[in-house]
């Protein structure tokens, strides 16, 4: 039995918003995590290409060794817990290599493909950052004559969904995306593989992506709330403030909202206003939000609306 999808979020976060709440790094700060980050997507894409030289198809279980660095042991010592406890993958005792130190790895058997490794790449970058270390090499082997790969069968889609949650819910965020895709590859018209899928991107700072997976699931399900909603939310980070208002609009129009539903669409309504410099509607919204039972838009009330 599949698993319940995620809970809404008020507002998504970007690459830039987020930056804002991030611990100030000695050895990666986060102008240099900012800076760095489409490297490390031309880096999983190269990894890639030569493993596809090297015979790789599409989607063969591989496994990645990985090696991070810092000039701190400390924060190895913590990364290397932190993996251990959250994702299935063996680690190995921080050594010292030259006027750094440096930890190794070995992950499980994921399915491999270009999304994957980058999103997996993706998720080891933003892991090191957490723990002002950085991912400094990867690799894996590809051997077509002992490949194996995912059983893809209908009767797997809701075992890789649940597998997904399961993973998201242990901060194995790229695990999330593997299994997902799974899914959507078995049954392509599965919304909620694409709305769950889209959260973790974003997380990982892909909105663009993110919002494509949005755009499906609404597609499939013109009525799906959670998706408008941080669909609005991730076009208002993003300054289509006009294509959030719409989005929220339609959440308004919809039949038998939840309480929930109608408080979350009436706040960002009110906030997408406020960054257009609209204080009344902005204030008129977040009063509905109030009245249909948000007590947090109270604060947004006392601050902007008297």
């Amino acid at each position: 039995m599949r698993n319940d999808i995620f809970t809404l979020l008020l507002l998504l976060t970007t690459l830039t918003a987020c930056g804002q709440n991030k611990m100030e790094n000695k050895y990666i700060t986060w102008d240099n995590f900012v800076k760095g980050f489409g490297k490390e997507m031309v880096s999983a894409e190269d990894v890639f290409n030569s493993m596809v030289k090297n015979g790789l198809k599409d989607n063969t279980l591989t496994k990645m060794d990985f090696t991070f660095v810092s000039d701190q042991k400390e924060n190895l010592l913590k990364l290397g817990e932190f993996i251990k406890t959250h994702y299935p993958y063996t680690v190995q005792e921080v050594k010292k290599f030259e006027n750094l130190w440096e930890i190794n790895g070995e992950t499980n058997e994921f399915p491999m493909s270009a999304d994957n490794l980058l999103y997996w790449a993706l998720d080891m970058y933003k892991r090191g950052y957490e723990f002002d270390a950085t991912i400094d090499a990867y690799g894996g082997l590809a051997d077509s004559k002992t490949a194996k790969f995912p059983i893809m069968d209908t009767t797997k889609a809701d075992i890789y969904f649940d597998k997904g949650v399961e993973c998201y819910n242990k901060g194995d965020l790229s695990g999330a995306i593997f299994n997902w895709t799974l899914t959507i590859e078995i049954d392509p018209k599965d919304p909620n593989a694409y709305y769950s899928r889209a959260i973790v991107k974003n997380e990982l700072y892909t909105w663009k992506s993110a919002l494509k997976d949005y755009d499906k699931a609404i597609e499939i399900a013109p009525k799906f709330v959670s998706a408008l909603i941080n669909r609005g939310g991730l076009k208002d980070e993003n300054e289509d403030y006009q294509g959030a208002i719409a989005d929220y609009e339609t959440v308004l129009k919809l039949d038998k909202l939840e309480p929930e539903e109608k408080q979350q669409a009436y706040f960002n309504l009110g906030n997408t206003y406020f960054n257009l410099k609209d204080k009344n509607k902005a204030c008129e919204n977040w009063g509905k939000a109030l009245d249909n039972g948000a007590e947090y838009a109270k604060e947004r009330i006392n601050e902007h609306c008297k």
